[in-house]
């Protein structure tokens, strides 16, 4: 409940201070004098977004503050100890300052806070409904909304949208594999690019080594020329001894010196080991003008494989030596496809299994919602007869489609609608209702559903616009029945809903500096007479407007 509320430069109040208690409060004043800026504060409070056009002129900054008084169950105190702002009272506080620049703080029991924190705890203190929350119930989502909180089923509207994102969850899946086009031709044809290049060795080592063949066969006479002349220095021929014989018969002169000449022994050990190295060398020469032959069909083979490995290059856009990567990568698609084709056909029984959830939670709903529409019909119903819609009816038809997509809000649309006078047919509210009707067709759901929303302080805005004599009247008891129930903030202009309320107002505005501002107090019993008075004849208070003004008191003294 909202204990206090002040004002510092916020508009055309330099500063006000209200205390307020249960029940109905009812705000009045002359036309202009700034009765909804009671309002405009509570929304900033909300966390409504700043505008500099609310502070005072000639001020820095606009600020109000806000204390509501909450009990251990209520849905605030939870939130607050969840946000950690919560002190050890039973009260919270509210604070938003607005500079003149555009700018804007806030606080939560004193502690700085974000206009979304602000908002977030604001809606488990109060409600504000404008003229603009009465056209809201022409939109037909929110008339949806209206009746899963008259019905009260979370649960059920909670597990239709579990299982509308659950099934939609999996037509994405499918829609994100299905639009990689044809998976079927992908995967033949990188099977066929995977075939063509197993067909290869792709090993860099071995692709080199058929690089290092290829050029020594095609280049073999005259490399195999020059091994031959290798060969012949080493050994020697007819024509010369050769390094090796050389060797051979350097190292027998010295064997035979070497047993009485010891330095000659060990030059002797060197010849040996230089005869050992020129066999070896000689040998691998052998070997190496041994295997280039040059056979042609020998050199033509190894031709085709290097032409082979150029044009899969090329098709692949890579070097020769990175066609075992794209070998690899090419793999993995492969894989990745195969497991995304299977995957594809296991969605299939899956989506048909997420699709009956749905249904059936869908279903569910729609009983559920069947029944409370019936309900919410025939109680709105009723209670226009108190507001001057008398023989007037109400009804919720709802239109059922058959759950082929994933709606989180259920299988229904709903349309409200009215016969504002007997013997009309009921067509579409959108259609037919008045801003009068509309307003007290809101004010009949209001007292319909409450109870039903753990808010404990409701606000209206001109509720009763549109409105006047006795359906005023009616609409001032409704409020004051509202009352009973929690806290109500009521902005009129309206004399009969004015002395319904528990509590009552003022407004006032008055020039001082050469400014105009405004004043707001509460009236006693003697002030609410006369304000009544006023709203009934005008400024001059009549002696017929004073007793009418009582007469209206007295009749809402007995509740």
């Amino acid at each position: 409940m909202l204990l206090e509320l002040h004002l510092k430069n916020l508009a055309v109040v330099s500063e006000a201070a209200l205390n307020l208690s249960e029940g109905l409060t009812v705000i009045s004043g002359e036309t202009g004098a700034g009765k909804s800026l009671l309002i405009d504060a509570l929304l900033l409070l909300t966390g409504r977004r700043a505008d500099s056009g609310a502070v005072r002129h000639g001020a820095e900054r606009a600020e109000v503050t806000g204390r509501f008084q909450v009990s251990e169950s209520d849905p605030a105190m939870a939130w607050l100890r969840e946000q950690e702002l919560d002190e050890d009272t039973d009260t919270v506080s509210l604070r938003r300052i607005v500079r003149a620049d555009g700018g804007s703080k806030a606080w939560i029991n004193g502690r700085p806070a974000a206009t979304a924190q602000l908002a977030e705890l604001a809606s488990r203190l109060l409600e504000i409904h404008g003229q603009h929350d009465q056209q809201a119930l022409l939109q037909r989502s929110k008339q949806l909304y209206l009746l899963d909180g008259f019905a009260r089923h979370p649960q059920l509207t909670a597990a239709v949208k579990e299982a509308a994102q659950a099934w939609q969850r999996l037509l994405d899946r499918q829609a994100e594999l299905q639009n990689r086009g044809d998976v079927s031709d992908r995967l033949a044809f990188l099977q066929h690019q995977a075939t063509e290049l197993e067909r290869e060795s792709l090993q860099p080592e071995a692709i080199e080594r058929l690089q290092s063949d290829h050029r020594l066969l095609a280049n073999a006479d005259s490399m195999r020329e020059l091994l031959r002349r290798q060969i012949t220095t080493l050994q020697g021929d007819d024509e010369m001894a050769g390094a090796l014989n050389s060797v051979r018969r350097m190292l027998s002169d010295l064997q035979r010196k070497g047993d009485s000449d010891p330095e000659l022994a060990e030059v002797a050990s060197l010849l040996v080991e230089a005869e050992t190295s020129l066999n070896e060398a000689v040998d691998r020469l052998e070997r190496q003008f041994d295997r280039l032959d040059p056979d042609p069909e020998t050199l033509a083979e190894l031709d085709r494989q290097l032409a082979r490995l150029h044009e899969l290059s090329r098709k692949h856009r890579c070097d020769v030596l990175q066609l075992q990567d794209r070998l690899t990568a090419i793999t993995h698609e492969l894989e990745t496809l195969a497991q995304a084709e299977q995957e594809l056909a296991n969605l299939e029984p899956q989506l048909a299994i997420a699709k009956t959830a749905y249904a059936r939670a869908a279903d569910a709903l729609r009983q559920s919602r069947i029944a409370a529409a019936t309900q919410l019909g025939e109680q709105v119903s009723e209670m226009m007869q108190h507001l001057g819609m008398e023989g007037g009816q109400f009804a919720c038809e709802l239109e059922w489609s058959s759950p082929d997509r994933p709606d989180p809000s259920g299988t229904e649309r709903i349309e409200l609608l009215v016969a504002a006078n007997p013997g009309q047919p009921a067509r579409p509210l959108r259609k037919v209702a008045s801003g009068g009707e509309l307003s007290r067709l809101s004010l009949a759901i209001e007292v319909v559903t409450m109870g039903l929303d753990p808010v404990p302080t409701m606000v209206f805005d001109e509720v009763d616009s549109g409105i006047g004599g006795a359906v005023a009247e009616a609409v001032g008891r409704r409020l004051r029945l509202l009352g009973k129930e929690r806290q109500v903030l009521c902005v009129t202009h309206l004399p009969q809903v004015a002395s319904a309320g528990h509590h009552h107002v003022q407004v006032q505005k008055f020039a001082a500096q050469g400014l105009t501002q405004s004043a707001v107090q509460l009236l006693d019993a003697q002030g609410r007479e006369d304000e009544i008075a006023r709203m009934l004849g005008g400024a001059k208070l009549t002696v017929q407007a004073k007793a009418a003004a009582r007469a209206l008191l007295e009749s809402q003294a007995v509740e």
